[in-house]
């Protein structure tokens, strides 16, 4: 892939627990969702800033205007994944109510490639292959 930078946004919520090493550690070793980017695609992670998810908007504004004025980058040279700790039934709690609006709030800001999910641990696919966690379509 020959996008500049990859966002991830991770549920503000599992943010007091999480460090966000997983998703970072994937991204760097090209795990799953990430083996298509090249090495030179840079990282940036902040999360949705509470429920509902609101705050994206001003962020994904912010990120905008310096990713365009320091390192003249567009939109379209970006991808959003939304944090599997968003997009899926996991031990913090379900996917997060207030997905489509996040996804929306996105897609206003003008980015259209949107991703769900970034890391998912060996532990939580085999949760979700017994049925103990609820398995969503992604997009």
């Amino acid at each position: 892939m020959d996008e500049k930078y990859v966002v991830i946004i991770q549920c503000d919520i599992s943010h007091n627990r999480c460090s966000g090493f997983a998703c970072t550690n994937a991204f760097y070793n090209r795990d799953d969702v990430f083996k298509n980017y090249n090495e030179s695609t840079r990282y940036i992670s902040f999360t949705c800033g509470g429920c509902c998810g609101k705050s994206i908007a001003t962020k994904l504004e912010h990120l905008s205007k310096k990713l365009k004025l320091k390192n003249n980058i567009n939109k379209e040279d970006v991808v959003i994944h939304l944090s599997s700790c968003m997009t899926n039934d996991n031990y913090h709690y379900d996917r997060c109510p207030h997905l489509d609006y996040i996804k929306s709030i996105v897609s206003k800001k003008g980015y259209n490639k949107v991703i769900e999910g970034s890391y998912i641990s060996k532990n939580a696919e085999k949760k979700r292959a017994n049925g103990s966690y609820n398995c969503y379509d992604s997009i």
